[in-house]
């Protein structure tokens, strides 16, 4: 028979393999899962109960390996701050802050006002601005003025002289003589006042012989068609102002800043099909 001891028998035998089979457990744990923060793994570690804390007592050289195995959390630096720097006081200003003086009050009411008087007929919100208006109004007037007087012309007034031109305005056309003479009109064979009974008309044919001062000396012989009586009125005065032209081309300056050379080429748009007159169009109905 073999004498057992104490330290050898089977039951303390068995407790210690178990301690360490649990030791080695947990080592290879440790070393599979990654590291937790030391707060999880002590919530981790507070539920297990006694029998892992009596199999961790027995060995000391685990629990610094483990300790070693932990990371380690390193303290945050604090924050640097900054020094402020306070802004300089600004200077008071002694002018604001000075009391104003009462305004005096005038013995008489609307004493201190100034006196506003405007003449009889006068505008009295006239400005400046009507001033210069003024001033333009008697620059157009000097230059009416010295275009109503005639112009230097050279024209030979000849028995045989005949100067011919032809006028245009709209659809009406002017063919045109000027010879030398009193005066007179013959337009179709008609007197001018026969012919254009309106006042304005007969202005405006007169003025070229008018703007050249040979109203009294030359003739004027015309044959026209086309149009209505105030297009062969222009046409009239166009064909007048060219024949001129003929008799001494250095009118041109003269008459085409007087606008009497210009061709007027103004006309009535013709109808269109579909429309009630050259762009005006039916009224639209949906229904």
């Amino acid at each position: 028979m073999t004498d057992e001891t104490p330290e050898d028998s089977p039951p303390e035998r068995d407790a210690d393999d178990a301690a360490a089979a649990a030791a080695a457990e947990q080592a290879d744990q440790a070393t599979a899962q990654p590291a937790e923060p030391q707060g999880e793994a002590e919530a981790e570690a507070e539920p297990q109960g006694a029998e892992a804390e009596a199999a961790a007592e027995p060995q000391g050289a685990e629990p610094e390996a483990e300790a070693a195995l932990e990371p380690r959390t390193e303290a945050a630096p604090e924050p640097k701050t900054v020094p402020r720097t306070e802004a300089a006081p600004e200077p008071d200003d002694d002018e604001d802050d000075a009391p104003l003086a009462p305004r005096a009050k005038p013995a008489i009411p609307g004493a201190d006002l100034e006196v506003d008087i405007v003449a009889e007929g006068a505008d009295p919100l006239a400005g400046p601005e009507d001033d210069e208006l003024e001033v333009a109004e008697q620059t157009a007037a000097e230059r009416d003025r010295a275009d109503e007087q005639p112009v230097a012309a050279m024209i030979d007034l000849a028995a045989g002289a005949r100067y011919s031109a032809t006028g245009k305005r709209k659809t009406a056309v002017a063919r045109v003589i000027l010879r030398p003479g009193v005066g007179a009109y013959s337009i179709n064979g008609k007197p001018l006042d026969d012919y254009f009974p309106r006042p304005a008309l007969g202005r405006n044919i007169r003025q070229p012989l008018e703007a050249v001062g040979y109203e009294q000396r030359m003739d004027v012989v015309a044959r026209m068609h086309g149009g209505g009586v105030s297009a062969q009125a222009g046409a009239l005065r166009h064909g007048i102002s060219r024949a001129l032209l003929e008799a001494d081309p250095n009118l041109r300056g003269e008459l085409k800043r007087r606008g009497f050379l210009t061709r007027d080429s103004r006309a009535k748009e013709r109808k269109k099909a579909g429309l009630k007159k050259a762009r005006k169009r039916p009224q639209f109905s949906k229904r």
